[in-house]
């Protein structure tokens, strides 16, 4: 952990006389503590609350959660409440949701959804509307929502055609921007579009997203553009032979701004 108003960072021992393993998973929370999720015996997901406490680092132990050797556990993004995370357990067949931070007794399965799942992105400010991408057997991805105080009742998000591979990348709650990945425009080739939550006009692919010799990732939206997504900007990652660097675009233009990257940057890292 560090200051923002200091030299440098400086290190806090955990309370572990041990390293951690390299899976070990991290979720900062908005109230500045971490939530670490480790692997234990190939199977076994443990969960802690790690906080500052003066020199050191205190650990709250919340409970583990069972993960057969076939399965995956992932940390979701941070709840947008600031209290609650939740974790996807992805299977072959069904996904499982967990709340494993912000519940009264430990962690506690929330949801269990048909297929296999991916992404996990929100759509609101309460942490209720959680979107994932979703594969049914060996059929294409679809983005769907998923409403976690509905028993995690599953609607479909996007569908922009049958066969089309759907993921949603990124959301903005305050303006309803949707940054979305598809092959639907050129089947077998991935596109960069944008869409409005709850709008019925169609997912757009500008061609200015579309570069020949680089990858395009958005990684961050402006915030605060209430009701306004074409003015709202977005912060892309470029990856190309040469690095990578910053593009920065908006709905209402039909350029790429391209900036180069500070010294050090960890690629995709970034808030706007």
């Amino acid at each position: 952990r560090w200051t923002l108003d200091g030299p440098e960072p400086y290190a806090v021992p955990l309370p572990l006389g041990q390293p951690e393993e390299p899976g070990t998973q991290l979720l900062p929370l908005a109230d500045g503590r971490v939530l670490v999720a480790r692997r234990v015996d190939g199977r076994r997901n443990t969960f802690s609350l790690l906080y500052p406490t003066g020199p050191a680092t205190g650990e709250l132990q919340l409970g583990a959660v069972e993960a057969p050797g076939s399965e995956r556990l992932v940390l979701l993004p941070p709840s947008p409440d600031g209290i609650c995370a939740y974790a996807m357990c992805v299977g072959p067949d069904t996904t499982t949701l967990w709340l494993v931070a912000g519940g009264a007794f430990g962690p506690e399965q929330v949801a269990e959804i048909k297929g296999r799942c991916s992404g996990g992105v929100w759509l609101d400010r309460t942490g209720r509307i959680l979107a994932l991408d979703r594969r049914l057997d060996d059929g294409p991805v679809k983005a769907v929502t998923v409403d976690l105080e509905r028993g995690g009742e599953v609607t479909p998000l996007l569908q922009i055609t049958e066969d089309s591979d759907d993921r949603l990348l990124l959301a903005d709650p305050d303006s309803g921007l949707l940054l979305i990945r598809s092959d639907a425009p050129s089947p077998g080739h991935d596109r960069l579009g944008w869409g409005v939550l709850g709008s019925l006009r169609p997912v757009r692919f500008p061609e200015c997203l579309r570069l020949d010799d680089a990858a395009l990732t958005p990684f961050a939206v402006q915030p605060g553009q209430v009701l306004m997504p074409e003015s709202c900007a977005v912060a892309l990652r470029i990856d190309a032979a040469g690095g990578s660097w910053v593009g920065t675009w908006q709905p209402s233009s039909r350029r790429l701004g391209q900036l180069a990257a500070p010294a050090g940057w960890l690629a995709g890292a970034g808030l706007w």
